[in-house]
């Protein structure tokens, strides 16, 4: 959902992280709705909630968690924030918070580490949902509540094998980059769209339905190119490509930040500084585009916060054996050069960079 920088990947851990992507076209078929992996209905994460006696329940166990993550990043980070949120005032303590370094193998070494430490509960993104199945399931076995981020090991049944799962709200995150691709260019326009090609339903989701709003609510908007991009690395490849085929494109769509670093660097050497941009998922690069008022018009980004105090949340409703909804998403935000600061403090819960600061200011 990407090269991994240290700062706001949130689509690599999406669209690279979450097991082996099968090459080959995506699925591109309109979408109304967000779906889970198996065909769940989404749950709003607002739904996900502790009453008094539930949180007094907790909080006299003395239970146990550990945070199992894939890599490390500002997404990541405002996560592991989120969960020790309500872990901090649910008494529950954190023995393990670790990095598998985008290492399949080393987070199975990491949650063998883990399992010793005798954890009640472990949050978890699991890199490849195949090998992680027969490790997860000795967590199962031992007894300890599980929920995971987007994905969960291969044949797990939710409300058996682990709490939940939650992740973005897909659909609302494509609705919301369409609305920014349509606002670039003042509802008027030829745009290109890329897509990311491997079957991954986060990212498919998010790429279908930014073309589903366009056609549908959006129709002097017109899409003149669509292309597939599998390495992140080809972004700027790609998109030079795009727009020396269709010099009258006046927006492309970028399926997350990494990707959309290639497309700022096409449109610089090809001299257009009225091509807009619209992207995924925070990342520092773009956002500086963005605050220097530079093609960078606008992004949609997840709440990864909101994120881990939810999967907390449900974690500690899991121990106490109360029923947990099986797919929660939560919402996004539309990021624009006018609200960039203080949507960057609600997603990520850490000051902008000093440099996207000092371009604001001028």
């Amino acid at each position: 959902m990407n090269s991994l920088k240290s700062l706001a990947l949130l689509a690599s851990s999406l669209a690279l992280a979450f097991g082996p992507l099968a090459a080959g076209a995506a699925d591109t078929r309109a979408v109304t709705r967000t779906v889970g992996p198996n065909g769940e209905a989404p749950v709003p994460h607002t739904q996900v909630v502790l009453s008094a006696t539930d949180q007094a329940a907790v909080q006299a166990k003395g239970y146990k968690a550990a945070i199992l993550m894939h890599t490390s990043s500002d997404f990541t980070n405002a996560v592991t924030a989120g969960a020790k949120d309500v872990f901090g005032q649910l008494g529950i303590r954190v023995v393990a918070t670790t990095d598998a370094e985008m290492d399949s193998k080393k987070q199975l070494t990491d949650l063998e580490t883990v399992l010793a430490l005798r954890p009640d509960m472990i949050i978890s993104l699991v890199i490849d949902p195949v090998s992680a199945a027969v490790a997860y399931r000795k967590a199962v076995e031992q007894g300890v509540r599980l929920v995971f981020i987007s994905n969960a090991p291969k044949g797990f049944k939710a409300g058996t094998d682990y709490a939940g799962i939650v992740t973005d709200d897909l659909f609302g995150m494509g609705k919301s980059a369409a609305e920014l691709l349509s606002d670039s260019i003042r509802g008027k326009g030829d745009v290109a769209l890329m897509y990311h090609d491997a079957n991954y339903y986060v990212t498919n989701q998010r790429d279908a339905a930014v073309k589903t709003v366009l056609a549908a609510e959006h129709k002097q908007v017109r899409v003149v190119a669509s292309k597939g991009i599998a390495n992140p690395n080809d972004g700027q490849v790609v998109a030079s490509a795009l727009l020396t085929q269709n010099p009258g494109v006046k927006a492309i769509y970028a399926p997350w930040d990494a990707i959309a670093e290639g497309v700022l660097a096409a449109a610089r050497e090809a001299g257009r500084k009225d091509l807009r941009v619209v992207t995924m998922d925070l990342g520092a690069a773009t956002v500086l585009d963005m605050a220097k008022g530079g093609n960078m018009a606008g992004v949609v980004s997840d709440l990864p916060f909101d994120m881990g105090q939810t999967l907390a949340r449900m974690g500690a409703l899991a121990l106490l054996n109360k029923p947990t909804p099986a797919f929660v998403t939560v919402d996004a935000v539309k990021v624009t050069k006018s609200n960039l600061d203080a949507q960057w403090q609600r997603a990520l819960r850490r000051p902008l960079p000093p440099s996207v600061l000092k371009a604001l200011a001028k």
